[in-house]
């Protein structure tokens, strides 16, 4: 006879077999995401955040401590605290629903499962301030709705209705291209609905009886020990599918037409990945990632003889960066010690947290003011709990935060209605750019809910460009992007693209430009020289003489430029 209700151990194992599943898929969700960009991506974001909550699940299901109220909290207060980027803190949002229903129940039958559903989408879409469909939310809408439908038709088999239920999930992602223009044009499905469904087919799978892993290293630990930090290692081990990152010039010794290079392209690409080759005159640049340089090199010497060849092993320089990462943590984790044991500066009325990328960065923030820098941004999203360490470390009755990146937002307003001691401000500053605008434009003898308004106001008037490359071939908003090519990407989308970042910078910048900007500011890379820099900066102060141009030394990874106009 069919169990149709599901008690605290099954829930645990269809949380942790939910979080497995998007662990294991998450470089393929990363691979939705419209932009080329290398960033802090969606699959990531969204591991990241129910991994948070896992670790404290599996610890429960370890002792066997397993109760209905206690692994709500732990799949609540968990992601809610590791939330990252807009699709983390969403997916947290919809377990903080979900569990509100489900905490005072010994088990959960059909009836329970659509009113969870249902308080689990409200919750999120009341998380974001303008929610967009097409999106994660769409999803979750879409099978709430027919969680409730099934509910309300008497439906009494738990598997009919977990099937169907993700059937509807399915069929709602696939149409979520119609309802975003940007994803029909880019051919794919919304990145956090796939993440979304892929929780909801490991959780069905677990129900079903599929054996799962659920060895999280860290789950026998005590509460706040590193979760999956070798199965950390491992995984992002075995994402690296080619070991070798090869490099190597091709000293032409004959024409090498459109066809050829084709054709060394798609033979390239069936060894390997992160293809990049640039032919120039009489020669070609090479660089591919793959597993037997060889085969690549074999090839290359069709075309005539080879230099500046160099062959780096991936895997072993990811192992001993994870071990720098983890020495790097301890450092910090007993410094963070010796901070927390000095005596409390003084409290103030105002204070300042700023997320950050580059030394340079952070140095210009601290000369403003600012109290606490968080490491982060683009390429790694910081969390709601890194969020809620800062506002512990600022010593003032109110405390201004500073996201500097879209991503971080909702993370940010996460940590606000969870802080329970402070005042907190978040300032939705979008781009470095704009965080250094709202903390020139803070005025001391102004109330907070004056500065609030004034650096709001003030951020309003800044526009901001960023240099970066892209990682994958794409075509976006009329450009057809190259992987390997540069791009100018303005507060609404690309402005620019090219094989120069000089050129690219310089066509940004253009596209920003109008008759009442008075200010070009330059934050350039920790990839860039200065000499190139300031060649930049002296071509730009003799393209615009009625404006001021300032060139700073930003440090930032990634960006080649940051680039404000005001």
């Amino acid at each position: 006879m069919a169990v149709n209700t599901i008690d605290a151990k099954m829930l645990a194992k269809m949380f942790l077999a939910g979080a497995k599943n998007l662990e294991s898929k998450k470089e393929w969700i990363n691979e939705l995401n419209v932009f080329p960009v290398p960033d802090g991506d969606t699959g990531t974001n969204m591991t990241l955040t129910i991994m948070s909550a896992a670790k404290d699940v599996a610890a429960m299901d370890a002792r066997n401590d397993l109760d209905m109220p206690s692994l709500a909290k732990a799949i609540s207060s968990g992601s809610l605290r590791g939330a990252r980027g807009n699709s983390g803190v969403i997916l947290s949002q919809l377990f903080r629903g979900f569990t509100k229903v489900i905490r005072d129940c010994e088990k959960i039958d059909i009836p329970t499962l659509a009113r969870a559903g249902e308080r689990a989408v409200e919750t999120a879409y009341k998380a974001v301030m303008k929610p967009k469909e097409g999106t994660i939310l769409t999803v979750a809408k879409g099978a709430s709705l027919k969680a409730r439908e099934l509910a309300d038709a008497g439906e009494t088999d738990l598997e009919t209705f977990l099937g169907a239920i993700i059937e509807q999930a399915e069929f709602v992602l696939s149409q979520t291209p119609e309802m975003l223009p940007v994803l029909k044009q880019a051919g794919v499905v919304d990145s956090g609905g796939q993440g979304l469904l892929q929780v909801l087919k490991g959780a069905y799978e677990a129900y079903m009886g599929k054996e799962v892993d659920f060895s999280f290293d860290g789950a026998t630990t005590t509460a706040g020990a590193p979760f999956a930090a070798s199965s950390a290692r491992a995984q992002a081990e075995a994402e690296i599918r080619f070991g070798y990152c090869t490099e190597f010039i091709i000293l032409l010794n004959r024409t090498f037409n459109v066809r050829q290079e084709k054709d060394f392209k798609d033979y390239l690409e069936s060894i390997g990945d992160s293809i990049v080759l640039v032919a120039d005159d009489d020669v070609v640049k090479v660089h591919v990632h793959t597993n037997d340089p060889g085969l690549a090199i074999q090839r290359a010497l069709k075309y005539g003889a080879l230099s500046n060849m160099k062959i780096d092993n991936m895997r072993l320089e990811h192992h001993e960066k994870v071990i720098k990462m983890s020495e790097k943590a301890q450092t910090e984790a007993q410094e963070q010690k010796t901070v927390q044991s000095k005596p409390a500066a003084e409290r103030k009325e105002n204070g300042f947290i700023a997320v950050s990328a580059g030394d340079g960065i952070h140095a210009i923030f601290q000369e403003l003011g600012v109290d606490h820098i968080i490491e982060g941004g683009q390429t790694m999203n910081p969390s709601t709990e890194d969020m809620l360490n800062a506002i512990d470390q600022v010593n003032a009755d109110t405390v201004f935060i500073l996201p500097n990146n879209k991503n971080i937002i909702l993370a940010a307003n996460q940590a606000k209605y969870m802080n329970e001691d402070k005042r907190i401000i978040v300032i939705p500053t979008k781009t470095i750019a704009q965080g250094i605008t709202a903390v020139i434009n803070f005025a001391p003898d102004l109330s907070p809910e004056e500065n609030e308004a004034v650096m709001t106001e003030a951020i309003g008037s800044v526009k901001t460009g960023e240099v970066t490359y892209a990682v994958r071939d794409t075509a976006i908003e009329d450009y057809e992007i190259r992987q390997g090519d540069y791009m100018g990407i303005g507060d609404s989308g690309i402005l620019s693209v090219g094989r120069s970042v000089a050129d690219v910078t310089a066509e940004m910048i253009r596209q920003m430009m109008d008759d009442t900007m008075e200010l070009i500011s330059i934050y350039y890379g920790a990839d860039v020289a200065q000499e190139d820099a300031e060649e930049l900066a002296g071509q730009v102060t003799e393209q615009y003489p009625s404006c001021d141009v300032e060139l700073q030394y930003g440090g930032q990874p990634i960006y080649y430029y940051i680039v404000s106009v005001e």
